[in-house]
């Protein structure tokens, strides 16, 4: 069994107790087991405050405040906790409006996010207006098919970061939507967009052979799946081979479970998606034998909600 064969079992309320590969509960002539837990989030859109009780489907649901509890609450519970986004951080309450993106920035950093990636919101303001936001985030926006050399953008952004938790290497990449036909050029004008496939494909292998990356997370602006012959995550995980996670954004979907796909080897990799305004904090707690033999993932999504 390699590292990169894994079995999945999630559900929305409950962690996997056994996986058929080795026990979660280790004796001490087994392998010991290492755990890395990943929340994320994603087209967040300036929902600072909980929905109003209004009658609404989604009233009292969501909330920065709420949010950093359960953050918190998992970090005290956990030792090797990342906290990532995927994109669409701006737009969508009259915060964004008055502020332009610096609340939603600086609570990010307060609460602690390692890294998030790009959506086309995020443009809103224009690239002027994101990247003055940036001296508010202590976090790093990871993107590596936007090319900003010729915009207020140039150097301000990074194609991944390695996170070096429990003993293991974990490499973080994004990619991002194409912004034509979908953002007003003015506000991405000098911004050059490539293929996310072929830009997903070459940072995943280097992240893998030349980094020596245990496990490969991908943060990904292009959507859940289309009708359409479009670029998708379920695209995306077929069509490369390295990346072992994909935390998606873009189409609002809500996901009980993240999907799991086979990669163009073959190869099993997950695709995972939490609907959108904080409603849901994402939840994956990956299990590795300590000689990163064996790996495990379960799911467990956290409604956020009024206590």
């Amino acid at each position: 069994m390699n590292r990169r064969q894994f079995i999945i079992h999630s559900s929305y309320s409950g962690l996997l107790l056994s996986t058929g590969m080795f026990p979660l509960m280790a004796s001490s002539s087994e392998p010991e087991i290492g755990r890395l837990t990943i929340l994320h989030t994603n087209d967040v859109h300036s929902r600072i405050e909980p929905f109003p009780m209004d009658g609404g489907k989604n009233e009292g649901l969501g909330g920065v405040a709420k949010r950093a509890t359960l953050i918190q609450r998992i970090r005290e519970e956990q030792k090797n906790v990342l906290l990532l986004d995927a994109g669409d951080i701006f737009q969508g309450t009259p915060y964004f409006n008055f502020f332009g993106g610096e609340l939603e920035m600086k609570l990010m950093s307060q609460l602690g996010y390692d890294a998030a990636t790009i959506g086309n919101h995020d443009f809103d303001a224009g690239v002027e207006g994101l990247e003055k936001q940036l001296v508010h985030a202590n976090f790093p926006l990871l993107v590596t098919n936007y090319d900003f050399s010729d915009t207020a953008m140039n150097g301000k952004t990074r194609p991944y970061k390695i996170f070096r938790k429990g003993g293991l290497k974990i490499g973080v990449f994004g990619v991002g939507i194409e912004l034509s036909g979908l953002v007003p050029e003015k506000l991405y004008r000098g911004t050059v967009y490539s293929d996310p496939v072929a830009a997903a494909q070459k940072w995943a292998q280097t992240l893998r052979y030349e980094e020596k990356c245990d496990f490969v997370i991908c943060l990904s602006h292009l959507g859940y799946k289309y009708d359409e012959q479009k670029v998708s995550d379920r695209v995306l995980a077929q069509t490369t081979s390295e990346i072992d996670l994909i935390i998606g954004g873009h189409t609002h979907t809500f996901m009980k479970e993240p999907e799991r796909l086979a990669n163009k080897d073959g190869k099993p990799v997950l695709v995972n998606q939490v609907g959108w305004a904080g409603i849901v904090l994402g939840r994956l707690d990956v299990y590795f034998e300590k000689n990163k033999k064996g790996t495990c993932v379960t799911c467990k999504n956290l409604l956020v909600k009024p206590a």
